[in-house]
């Protein structure tokens, strides 16, 4: 069953050009793909309609099949607990620590403090950044804080990631395992949609690649059909 489904969705802002155009596709659980596409394609609209930011104008977007239309109230932040989101601009908390940021999820979720400080530390860990948990986010690298960010978006082990442009920051080096460290999330249950324009490193990956050109979905792209290209 798929965990995330576009049924022919189209956004209009007002006065604007169409940001999506009838888009329709399915994530399976345990999947990783990216959506691609030059900048002003729909990739971040496409994005915040999934953590509800946006809704759409036209069309369902469904979540382990529930339209997420009928989510409303306090139940979009229970919505946003299972969609673990990496932001372009990291989004941290400045006044806390590395490993308060990145153990907030699990907090709010109510999860005894010891699993929470377990977990945090494993997380930390394998972003690298075990030796900075005590360490604020100022004191922090760019690509230190996406990594933090990173960190936060998957401790919780949600049923969907969703990236925008997460090595944005990064050198090859570090967006080669932050790109590893994605790839192992499907094993462990959470499905994973990446927005990239780096096209070197998305054929590198040889995942499923959606395209995004002026808001329409113009190709679906299977990995066997990458590794030839």
């Amino acid at each position: 069953m798929p965990v995330l489904r576009f049924d022919n969705v189209s956004k209009l802002y007002p006065g604007g050009q169409p940001a999506l155009s009838e888009v329709s596709f399915a994530v399976d659980a345990g999947e990783m793909l990216f959506v691609t596409g030059h900048s002003g394609a729909g990739k971040s609209t496409l994005l915040k309609l999934i953590q509800l930011a946006e809704r759409p104008s036209r069309g369902a977007v469904l979540f382990d099949e529930r339209n997420l239309a009928k989510v409303r109230g306090g139940r979009i932040a229970a919505h946003r607990r299972n969609v673990g989101v990496v932001y372009q601009n990291h989004q941290l908390l400045m006044d806390r620590s590395v490993a308060d940021n990145v153990a907030l999820p699990l907090v709010l979720r109510g999860m005894k403090r010891a699993e929470i400080g377990k977990r945090v530390r494993s997380i930390l860990g394998r972003v690298g950044l075990e030796a900075r948990a005590n360490a604020l986010p100022t004191q922090l690298s760019a690509g230190e804080q996406q990594r933090v960010g990173i960190a936060r978006a998957v401790v919780a082990e949600p049923p969907l990631l969703v990236a925008d442009e997460p090595t944005g920051n990064l050198d090859p080096t570090l967006s080669a395992e932050i790109m590893a460290l994605f790839a192992s999330l499907p094993e462990r249950g959470t499905s994973v949609l990446i927005a990239s324009h780096d096209l070197a490193l998305v054929k590198r990956m040889r995942r499923r690649v959606l395209v995004l050109e002026h808001g329409r979905l113009t190709d679906d792209i299977a990995p066997e059909d990458l590794a030839d290209g």
